[in-house]
């Protein structure tokens, strides 16, 4: 997945080395983003392709309502102003074509949208008798 939240992860570099990432708190990484080894060096992360969901509205306002739905069920998405990114899930792509959306299969980097609660640590919140937490 292109964003990872971690506090504890090795990263595999291109050139085989191996880096331990060890962080006081989750922290989430996106593609682009540079890390500053204790060498001096610079890691930059990169987004890797994944199995997606490519959503197609039928025009602007159906945009906002697919991204409103998958929003309300906590869904990292990828919302550009043609289409919207998800990972796979069929459930998810049969309640987004019930919607009316046209949903296909691509392979390509993945950089969800960082959410209201990205570096909030601890925070909760209800849900009409059910809670998430996010860390």
């Amino acid at each position: 997945m292109t964003s990872v939240i971690c506090a504890c992860k090795l990263l595999h570099l291109d050139n085989d080395d191996v880096v331990m990432l060890d962080l006081k708190e989750a922290v989430m990484l996106a593609d682009g983003d540079l890390l500053v080894l204790d060498t001096g060096d610079y890691v930059r992360i990169a987004a890797v392709e994944e199995p997606l969901y490519d959503i197609r509205p039928r025009d602007p306002l159906h945009l906002i309502e697919l991204a409103w739905h998958l929003g309300n069920r906590h869904l990292a998405a990828e919302i550009r102003l043609d289409r919207i990114l998800i990972l796979r899930d069929p459930v998810i792509k049969a309640m987004l074509e019930g919607l009316g959306a046209t949903v296909g299969e691509v392979t390509e980097p993945f950089q969800p949208m960082r959410g209201a609660y990205h570096g909030a640590s601890g925070h909760s919140h209800g849900h009409g008798g059910h809670h998430h937490a996010h860390d």
